[in-house]
């Protein structure tokens, strides 16, 4: 499937760790024709980390696509009925942003993204990347694979014998997972080795 012309919203939640990888995933929509709005949490936007500065990650954002960041909620609320998005991905999500959407709470510009995008009936993609995916967090996620239009990056343990309960998606499927999820269908298998050999 062609994703030319498709209006992506790319939510970025505070899994910092983890930016390096999605970062190549969403300049990979912008080349291939898709349109793509960057929505942030309020943590991305203001925690500096060893993993670097937010003002760095935001500049780096910004110069991937033409198309605003969405930094509010109140630039992320039109994204229902007045400017609909084909799919909105979240890539990392956090366990805190996972308990949040998997319980209807709307407290940030990238989850009010999904929901507007679920209230219209297209598909949320999931790219989770937090370390209590086994634990407390993992109802939540399985709350979320249960729900309607919904759908999730394949992921496994990124590294068991230090973090057991750790999960991670593997965000270089990131663009195969939407395309998959524009028709409806959840990539397989969705349970893999974090890593490929």
């Amino acid at each position: 499937m062609s994703l030319k012309g498709k209006h992506i919203g790319f939510g970025i939640t505070g899994s910092h760790c983890t930016y390096h990888e999605v970062i190549p995933q969403m300049e990979m929509l912008v080349e291939s024709g898709a349109r793509v709005t960057p929505f942030v949490t309020f943590t991305v936007q203001t925690t500096d980390t060893k993993f670097g500065d937010s003002a760095d990650w935001i500049k780096k954002i910004q110069e991937l696509t033409p198309e605003p960041i969405v930094d509010s909620m109140v630039k992320a609320e039109p994204f229902g009925p007045k400017k609909p998005l084909d799919c909105m991905v979240i890539a990392p999500l956090t366990g805190n942003s996972t308990s949040k959407l998997a319980n209807a709470m709307t407290d940030s510009p990238v989850l009010m993204g999904a929901k507007a995008t679920l209230r219209n009936g297209k598909p949320v993609v999931l790219g989770i990347s937090t370390n209590d995916a086994l634990g407390l967090n993992g109802v939540n996620i399985m709350r979320l694979l249960a729900t309607k239009n919904i759908y999730f990056i394949p992921f496994g343990q990124d590294n068991p014998q230090v973090k057991p309960n750790s999960l991670v998606a593997r965000m270089e499927a990131l663009v195969d997972t939407i395309e998959a999820a524009l028709e409806g269908r959840q990539l397989q298998p969705l349970l893999i080795e974090k890593f490929k050999d």
